[in-house]
């Protein structure tokens, strides 16, 4: 108990406010949160997340992960998540730390990651440890000891690390590593959707892209995504044109790859509840 608040009081006060922020470390960053939110749809890159305090729900295609003071939560690939704070209010705020995980590092402390690695989840969560709290601790310490950073930081960032793949997500972290696995396989399809979702493409072609046959590549990346290519464009499309209506007040259905208008709002209503004019003016009137 006595690392988590160590850890919660350095989160609260280089946070300072709510938000998602980065710190001078690199690859670290801190994320405050007064109060419970509202499902949010984002996008969570490699990384793991310690939390201090308060509870979190990401929901990954048909998987839902909650973690908390006691659980961390490591994400292999870009993925499209539903996020909500579950826990948290002013007088406990939730508080988390947030690891970008270096694939050459983790290479360098497998030995073997450059063999077969297991299929696993894009996304898992694990009962942290008092090794990994502490490493945690002494990281974020250092935001108070900038003449140290630079000399330390690399070292408790390996040690972090180190931590992580003996526990029990370290088949996700071998994939991570391993530049051949079945995950970063599908993690070039990925890629090329967020940088082409506006546009139409063919599973063969995503398929090419991965390495895989076309019946190959479906099927493990359904098993890796929990959801399937096209609904993982669904996702990207329907984020980018909310960002689009709250921030520019654009029609975005044909602005995202959409032909039909009507597509576009059955899709929006599916993912986000309700129609794309009620949920854009609801946040407005949350933002404003």
């Amino acid at each position: 108990m006595e690392k988590i608040a160590q850890l919660a009081e350095l989160i609260d006060r280089h946070a300072g406010t709510d938000g998602s922020f980065d710190t001078a470390l690199p690859r670290v960053g801190i994320i405050r949160s007064s109060a419970k939110t509202e499902p949010i749809h984002t996008m969570y890159e490699p990384s793991c997340c310690i939390v201090a305090q308060g509870r979190k729900r990401a929901v990954v295609g048909d998987r839902v992960h909650v973690y908390d003071s006691a659980h961390y939560l490591v994400v292999g690939v870009d993925l499209p998540v539903i996020g909500a704070v579950v826990e948290a209010s002013a007088d406990r705020p939730y508080l988390c730390m947030r690891l970008q995980l270096d694939r050459g590092m983790l290479a360098e402390l497998m030995p073997a990651a450059n063999g077969k690695a297991n299929e696993s989840a894009a996304a898992g969560v694990s009962a942290s440890t008092p090794e990994l709290l502490d490493a945690a601790v002494r990281m974020l310490q250092l935001l108070d000891a900038p003449e140290d950073a630079g000399v330390l930081a690399p070292m408790i960032e390996r040690e972090m690390l180190y931590r992580l793949i003996r526990g029990p997500q370290a088949p996700l972290l071998r994939q991570i590593a391993n530049r051949e696995s079945r995950l970063n396989q599908i993690g070039r399809a990925v890629d090329f959707i967020r940088k082409n979702f506006s546009e139409p493409f063919a599973i063969e072609h995503l398929a090419s892209v991965a390495g895989m046959s076309a019946s190959t590549f479906y099927e493990h990346f359904k098993s890796v995504m929990a959801m399937s290519p096209l609904q993982f464009r669904t996702q990207l499309r329907l984020q980018e044109a909310r960002r689009l209506m709250v921030t520019e007040g654009l029609t975005a259905a044909f602005r995202v790859g959409y032909d039909s208008p009507s597509q576009f709002s059955r899709d929006y209503v599916r993912v986000h509840s309700v129609p794309p004019r009620r949920d854009v003016e609801r946040m407005r009137v949350v933002a404003g």
